[in-house]
C-alpha cells in the first residue's frame, strides 16, 4: 500500500524559514552549533533578558508573580515579559528564527521543541544542568521525556512540568457493586463488564473514539503489552503482536461496556457525558479534576494512574511536557541561565504548578502539601517519578507526527471502533506511515 504522509507542518516551516536555510541546518541530533543566526553570548550576567511565554493570557500571572520573586533576589536582572497565546506560539518562534527577534528565555513545549531545535535556534543545556543547583532534583522521566522530543543526544529544554494519564473511576458505583479500585487492567476489565446495564443505560467505561483518539488508544496498548520502547531499531513496535492483542481487547468494550455516542466523543464530550451520567471509568489527565469535583463532589470519584500489569509493573507513553528553553542568539545566557534556575527551583515550580494544576519537575515540588492534598496529582507524581515506571516515548521529533497521528489515523481508529478495519490492519497501517516518516527523517537529517 502506498502512503501518502501530509507534511504541513514542515511545509509551513519551509515557508516561514525560506530558502535561505535550504535545510542546512536540519542535522539530526544537532549539537546545538547550527547555522541559523546568531550565536549570541554569554553576556555578563546583569542587565536586561527577554522571555517569551508560550502560553500566555492563561499562565501570564504566575509568571509575572516567579519575575517579580526573581528580580527581588536578583535585582541586577531584569525580565521582560511577552506573553504568546498557545496558539500562535509557534509560528511566532519560527517567524523569529527567519527575522530576528528571537527572546533569551523562552517556554517551549516538546511538541514543537524538534522543529525549533533542529533549526539550530537552541542552546544544549546539559553542562549548565550539570552544575546546577537543580542537578538530580528534577524527575528523571521527564528529563528523558524532553531529551527524546529534541530528537538527539542533547538537551534542549528543562521541563517545568507535566500532565499524566489519570483513570477517574465513581468509588460510589465500586463501593455498590462490591468491587475493588481498578488498579489493574485485570481489575478495570471486571468493573467494567460488572458496571455495564445497557437497559439502564449505565456502562462501565467511556472510550475517546473522536478527536484525541490515538494517544489514549496507543496508552492502553503498550501498557498492556508490556512493551517499553516505541522503537526496534528503525522499526517502530506499535504493531507488535503483544500490542494488536492488547488493543483488540480493549476496542472490544465499545458499544459491549461503553456508549456507542463514544465513537465520536472528544474529550470534552467524554467528560461531560461521565460527569453527568452514571459510567463507571473515564480514561482523561488531571485536567478534568475540577469538572468532576463540580458536577460529583469529592466523595463520587477517585483519580489513579492508569492500570498496571497483574505484576504491578508500570509502563505509560510519555506525556507531552512544558519547559524552559536558552535561546543561542541570546547576549546574555547566563542571565537567562540564571532564570530558568530559578524558575524550576523548588519553591518556584511548585507555585507555577500549583496555579496550572500540574505534576512539578522538580521532584522537591512534588512534595508539597498542596499536592499531598488532591489525592490523583498526587499518585500521578509518584507514578512519574516512580523508578519502576517505565515511560514509551512517542515520537514527537518527527516532523509528521501530528498528521500521523491525528488527521491519518483518528478516522482510523474510529473505523475500527465501527468494526470496518481490523485492528490488525489499523496497527500495521500506523506503522507503515511511522516507518516510513523515520527513515524520511533519518535521510533529511
Amino acid at each position: 500500500m502506498k502512503i501518502n504522509i501530509r507534511r504541513s507542518r514542515r511545509a509551513a516551516v519551509a515557508v516561514a524559514l525560506g530558502s535561505v536555510l535550504a535545510l542546512t541546518a536540519t542535522a539530526c541530533g544537532d549539537d546545538g552549533s547550527g547555522s541559523s543566526g546568531d550565536k549570541g553570548d554569554e553576556g555578563s550576567g546583569k542587565g536586561e533578558i527577554t522571555f517569551w511565554d508560550n502560553n500566555g493570557g492563561v499562565r501570564t500571572d504566575i509568571w509575572k508573580e516567579i519575575i517579580a520573586d526573581f528580580e527581588k533576589k536578583n535585582p541586577d536582572i531584569k525580565v521582560k515579559y511577552v506573553g504568546i497565546p498557545a496558539a500562535s506560539a509557534q509560528s511566532k518562534y519560527d517567524t523569529a528564527i527567519q527575522g530576528g527577534g528571537l527572546p533569551d528565555v523562552g517556554g517551549v513545549g516538546t511538541a514543537m521543541l524538534a522543529e525549533i531545535g533542529v533549526q539550530g535556534a537552541l542552546e544544549p543545556l546539559d553542562s549548565r544542568l550539570d552544575k546546577s543547583t537543580l542537578k538530580g532534583k528534577l524527575s528523571q522521566n521527564l528529563i528523558d521525556s524532553s531529551r527524546a522530543a529534541g530528537a538527539g543526544d542533547k538537551l534542549l529544554q528543562i521541563p517545568t512540568s507535566s500532565n499524566n494519564g489519570t483513570l477517574w473511576y465513581r468509588t460510589d458505583l465500586f463501593r455498590a457493586a462490591g468491587l475493588d479500585a481498578p488498579t489493574t487492567w485485570t481489575k478495570f476489565y471486571a468493573a467494567a463488564d460488572k458496571l455495564t446495564n445497557k437497559g439502564k443505560n449505565r456502562f462501565g467505561f467511556t472510550i475517546r473514539g473522536g478527536e484525541g483518539s490515538i494517544a489514549p488508544a496507543l496508552d492502553a496498548a503498550y501498557s498492556q503489552s508490556g512493551i517499553t520502547s516505541f522503537w526496534n531499531g528503525d522499526k517502530t513496535t506499535v504493531n507488535d503482536p503483544k500490542n494488536i492483542a492488547a488493543l483488540e481487547k480493549y476496542v472490544a468494550l465499545y458499544k459491549k461496556d461503553t456508549p456507542s455516542a463514544d465513537v465520536n466523543n472528544d474529550f470534552t464530550k467524554m467528560v461531560a457525558q461521565w460527569d453527568s451520567g452514571t459510567i463507571g471509568m473515564l480514561s482523561h489527565n488531571l485536567g478534568s479534576y475540577q469538572d468532576h469535583l463540580k458536577a460529583l463532589g469529592a466523595g463520587k470519584f477517585r483519580g489513579l494512574p492508569s492500570p498496571t500489569q497483574d505484576n504491578g509493573s508500570r509502563v505509560q507513553i510519555s506525556n507531552p511536557v512544558d519547559g524552559l528553553s536558552v535561546f543561542k542568539s541570546s547576549k546574555n545566557k547566563t542571565a537567562a541561565w540564571k532564570f530558568i534556575e530559578f524558575a524550576v527551583s523548588h519553591e518556584e515550580n511548585s507555585k507555577y504548578n500549583e496555579s496550572a494544576g500540574q505534576i512539578p519537575a522538580n521532584t522537591e515540588a512534588a512534595q508539597d502539601a498542596w499536592i499531598q492534598k488532591s489525592e490523583p496529582t498526587k499518585l500521578a507524581a509518584a507514578a512519574l517519578n516512580g523508578g519502576d515506571t517505565k515511560i514509551v516515548q512517542l515520537p514527537y521529533y518527527l516532523p509528521d507526527w501530528a498528521t500521523i497521528s491525528k488527521s491519518d489515523n483518528e478516522p482510523n481508529f474510529q473505523k475500527v471502533l465501527l468494526g470496518k478495519m481490523s485492528v490488525k490492519d489499523f496497527l500495521n497501517t500506523l506503522a507503515e506511515q511511522l516507518n516510513a516518516a523515520q527513515a524520511d527523517w533519518k535521510k533529511n537529517g
